[in-house]
């Protein structure tokens, strides 16, 4: 009769389940990874039909398409030291004598300026590209709002409303 250790027969047993185990998570690695691929392409298609949408809607409304995906190196500060960052607007578009940034939007929540990451978005592009209103293009309503962003005359510790509130 042959005598069995145990002790190696554990230790291979274990052996398998790793190399088993590492296979399985290998593969639902590559499987998330494809669908993240898969996500990816749908939401950029969605993006370009929702682009060529808004073009359509913004020509209909008498604005001139300038340019697409208007690239733009904005540098701020950080403890003096200089930040730069690229910003792309989906639009630059010309009616009445006036150039607009145009931001894209489509689905439920991005188009609506409750949400705040719209909503900052479309404040840095006013900075950044130095005009008071930015269009919000809301492809699925298919409207397009002129959202303006007061430029401060004033320091916000001499404006009356904070002097108030202290």
């Amino acid at each position: 009769m042959v005598e069995i250790d145990w002790r190696l027969l554990v230790a291979v047993f274990f052996a398998a389940l790793l190399l088993v185990l590492s296979l399985v998570l290998s593969l639902i690695g590559k499987w998330t990874a494809w669908r993240r691929s898969v996500l990816a392409k749908r939401r950029g298609a969605r993006a370009v039909r929702g682009e060529e949408a808004a073009e359509l809607l913004l020509e209909e409304a008498g604005y001139e398409i300038l340019d697409r995906q208007l690239g733009l190196t904005w540098e701020i500060e950080c403890d003096g030291e200089p930040v730069e960052f690229l910003l792309r607007a989906d639009l630059l578009v010309h009616r009445d004598g006036q150039d607009y940034v145009a931001e894209v939007k489509t689905g439920e929540l991005a188009p609506t300026l409750a949400n705040a990451s719209t909503r900052r978005q479309m404040l840095e592009y006013s900075i950044a590209f130095d005009s008071p209103v930015v269009l919000l293009v809301d492809v699925e309503r298919e409207e397009i709002l002129e959202v303006y962003f007061p430029q401060a005359n004033e320091s916000f510790s001499e404006s009356p409303e904070y002097v108030a509130k202290v």
